[in-house]
């Protein structure tokens, strides 16, 4: 069943009542003070979001949805509401490390190898170069880049860059993998094959992961959750249930029921618009 639209001061609940939640976002307002008058870049938002939900966020340039993640993943101060990520305040949360993020851009140091630029936050945290070599080799093998742990990333693909991120994010165990528009810049085939490698991830570890793109067909393949947002103030216009199956493949996306859930999601941002 769709959830219904969300209105200023409701509560969107998670996908699995009973779940514990993973993030939760109350009456979460952000305005920047600029020269000429106050940007309201975030109004009112209300979100939870249930630990293993996969929650994509969408909606038109300018409409906060980085905002909203970033604000989460403490890198933004609210104005007004409350934040809670695994029970605690965004700051504690990432103080414990509950974060993985990845970039629009991979950020890859270009002199250092694909393995060093992996093991660098591992080593930063105090492990053993031995303990994080261990580490990040179990990951790029989790991205599917074992053999090119010695290459650097000039050497590399647009869409294997990425996965390094990736490979990065998921190097020190976070329980919230963010993820802004990572595949954004790559071309559709590679980006098709990096949303069917992604699926097969969370399929595997189950973290909860929220993803920011602009692309429908995007949003609708990955998530379990698709969180509609308007144009400036940002709010939430909808936020829909995926009624697609658990396990999922590229094929889906000719399917009656993807293509209803996509023109469902076409409507809502139209909505926002209106």
């Amino acid at each position: 069943m769709n959830s219904p639209s969300a209105l200023p001061g409701s509560s969107v609940a998670p996908r699995a009542l009973g779940a514990r939640l993973a993030v939760e976002v109350h009456k979460v307002s952000v305005v920047y003070q600029a020269a000429d008058a106050p940007v309201h870049a975030l109004t009112d938002i209300d979100l939870d979001i249930a630990e293993g939900e996969f929650i994509a966020l969408i909606g038109p340039s300018g409409c906060g949805k980085t905002t909203l993640m970033r604000v989460i993943a403490d890198l933004e101060a609210i104005s007004a509401g409350q934040v809670l990520v695994n029970g605690v305040t965004p700051h504690e949360a990432r103080l414990a490390r509950a974060y993985g993020y990845v970039f629009q851009a991979p950020a890859l140091f270009p002199w250092r190898t694909v393995l060093a630029n992996v093991t660098l936050p591992l080593q930063i945290m105090g492990r053993s170069r031995d303990a994080a070599k261990a580490t990040a080799l179990e990951h790029l093998a989790r991205v599917g880049l074992t053999g090119f742990e010695q290459k650097y990333p000039w050497q590399l693909s647009g869409g294997m860059q990425q996965r390094v991120s990736i490979a990065r994010a998921l190097s020190f165990e976070p329980k919230i993998l963010m993820m802004d528009e990572p595949f954004g810049a790559l071309d559709e085939i590679t980006r098709d094959r990096l949303n069917e490698q992604l699926q097969q991830l969370w399929q595997r570890e189950r973290r909860t992961v929220v993803f920011v793109t602009h692309s429908i067909a995007e949003a609708v393949y990955l998530s379990t959750r698709i969180v509609v947002m308007s144009p400036r103030p940002g709010r939430i216009v909808k936020v829909i249930d995926s009624t697609l199956p658990d396990e999922r493949y590229l094929g889906l996306r000719d399917s009656s029921e993807f293509m209803a859930l996509a023109h469902e999601v076409r409507e809502a941002l139209a909505e926002g618009h209106a």
